[in-house]
C-alpha cells in the first residue's frame, strides 16, 4: 500500500467517526484517492430546507462533520432549499406541510447564514440556493424529470406508504419533493451527500439520478439523529429539548448536566472531539456519571465559547444550581397529555401550584410578581405565561423551596 492510500484511508477513519452509514464506503476512499492525485477538492453537498432559524447540537452534528471535510481541503456547498421550501419536505410526517412564504424563507435563511460560521469555515463553504434551477425549469423539464424515476419507488418510502394505507392525503406536488432534492444533486454535480439517517432516500435519489444524468453518483453519508435532553425523541427546539449553540454558557451547561446517563456516551462521540479509545476508556472504567457529564459539558460548550467560558459555567451551574440543591430534592410529575399543552407549555403559576410550593393560583401569582419563583434558573415575570417545560427542570420558590420536575 502505498504513502497515499495510507493517508486516504486515515482520513476515510477520521470522517467514519459517529457516521451511520456510507453508501458506500469504497466508492468514497475512491474519490478520496481520486482527489489527492488529481488535486481537486470534492464537493461536499448539505442540503436544508430554511424552517428553522435556531441552530442546535443536533443540527451541528452534520455541521461538524462538514467541518471535517473541510479541514481536509474539501469544498462544502450549503444549499438553501429556498424553493424545496414552498413544498416542505414530507419525511417523517403523517399529512402535508404547510408551504413557507418567501419571506418567511429569506427570514431564516438569513439566520442560518449567520450561524454557519460558528462550525464552517466560510472561506471553504459556497452558500447557494435551489430556486436558481428549480425556479428555471419549464414544464417539459418537470416532466423528464418525472420520466427518469417509478411511482413504485417513490411508494417505497414509509411515510408515504403508511399515509396511502390510512387514507391519509398525499399530494402530487409532495411526491415531487425527492426528484426535486435529487435533481439538486446533478445541478451542482456533488460528489458527497450528508444528511440525517430521516433523509437516506431523498439522497439515494440524487445518486440515483445522478446515474441517469450520465453524471458519476454521489455518496451517501448520513449521521445518526441526535436524541435530545429528554432522551426519548430527536432534538428539537418545539419539544424544548434542545441545546442552542448560542446560547450562553450557563444555560448550555445547566442543560445538559439534565440529560439522562445513558445517552451521554452519544453526545460524546457525535459532539465531542475526545478520542474515540478515550471515551471507551471513560465508560468501560466505571467513571462517575456526574464527573462524566461535567466533563463532557465543558467540552461542548468549549467548542462554541471557550474554555475559560466553560470553566464558567460549570462554575455557574455548581454554584446556583447543584450547590443550593437539597440531597433529597423531591421529583413532581406533570403528564404530558393532561398537564401540558401541544408544545409542551404550562402557565407558571400553575406549575407552581402542582408542585405543591403555593397553595393556590392567586398564591403562585404573587411570589411570581415578587421574582422569588424560577424554572431552572430564569425568572418568569408573567404568572400566567405559558412556557416550556423540559423533562428534569429545577423550579425553586424562595431560597429553601426546590423540586425536579418530571414528565410523564
Amino acid at each position: 500500500m502505498s504513502d497515499l492510500e495510507k493517508e486516504v484511508d486515515h482520513e476515510l477513519e477520521l470522517l467514519s467517526r459517529g457516521a451511520a452509514e456510507i453508501i458506500s464506503r469504497e466508492d468514497l476512499r475512491a474519490k478520496l484517492l481520486k482527489s489527492k492525485k488529481t488535486g481537486k477538492p470534492l464537493k461536499i453537498k448539505l442540503g436544508l430546507d430554511p424552517t428553522a432559524p435556531h441552530i442546535h447540537l443536533g443540527f451541528a452534528v452534520v455541521l461538524r462533520k462538514l467541518r471535517q471535510f473541510q479541514d481536509l481541503g474539501h469544498h462544502v456547498v450549503m444549499l438553501i432549499g429556498d424553493f424545496t421550501a414552498r413544498v416542505g419536505d414530507p419525511s417523517g410526517v403523517s399529512e402535508s406541510r404547510k408551504m413557507l412564504t418567501p419571506e418567511e424563507i429569506e427570514a431564516n435563511a438569513r439566520t442560518y447564514r449567520e450561524q454557519f460560521s460558528l462550525i464552517l469555515d466560510p472561506e471553504k463553504t459556497i452558500v447557494d440556493f435551489n430556486s436558481r434551477w428549480l425556479g428555471a425549469m419549464s414544464f417539459a423539464d418537470v416532466i423528464g424529470l418525472a420520466s427518469k424515476y417509478t411511482v413504485a419507488r417513490i411508494m417505497e418510502r414509509d411515510d408515504f406508504e403508511k399515509r396511502f394505507r390510512e387514507h391519509r392525503p398525499i399530494h402530487m406536488h409532495e411526491m415531487l419533493y425527492p426528484l426535486m432534492q435529487g435533481y439538486d444533486s446533478v445541478a451542482l454535480e456533488s460528489d458527497v451527500e450528508l444528511g440525517g439517517t430521516d433523509q437516506k432516500f431523498n439522497i439515494l435519489v440524487g445518486r440515483e439520478l445522478q446515474r441517469e444524468y450520465g453524471q458519476e453518483p454521489q455518496v451517501v453519508f448520513t449521521n445518526p439523529i441526535l436524541v435530545g435532553l429528554d432522551g426519548v425523541q430527536k432534538m428539537s427546539k418545539s419539544k424544548n429539548n434542545y441545546v442552542g449553540i448560542t446560547e450562553p454558557p450557563e444555560t448550555m451547561f445547566g442543560k445538559l448536566m439534565r440529560m439522562p446517563d445513558e445517552v451521554m456516551k452519544d453526545y460524546y462521540v457525535l459532539c465531542t472531539s475526545v478520542p474515540l479509545p478515550e471515551i471507551e476508556e471513560m465508560f468501560s472504567g466505571g467513571g462517575h456519571p456526574m464527573e462524566l457529564k461535567k466533563r463532557l459539558a465543558r467540552e461542548i460548550i468549549t467548542i462554541y465559547h471557550d474554555a475559560n467560558a466553560a470553566v464558567a459555567g460549570q462554575r455557574s451551574f455548581e454554584s446556583v444550581t447543584q450547590g443550593g440543591l437539597p440531597a433529597d430534592i423531591k421529583d413532581v410529575f406533570l403528564s404530558r397529555a393532561e398537564d401540558l399543552d401541544a408544545e409542551g407549555k404550562m402557565p407558571v403559576q400553575k406549575i407552581v401550584v402542582k408542585a405543591g410550593l403555593a397553595p393556590s393560583n392567586r398564591d403562585a401569582a404573587r411570589l411570581i410578581e415578587q421574582g422569588a419563583v424560577s424554572l431552572d434558573g430564569e425568572k418568569p415575570t408573567d404568572p400566567r405565561a405559558r412556557v416550556a417545560v423540559a423533562d428534569g427542570a429545577i423550579l425553586r420558590v424562595g431560597t429553601r423551596n426546590f423540586v425536579r420536575l418530571r414528565l410523564v
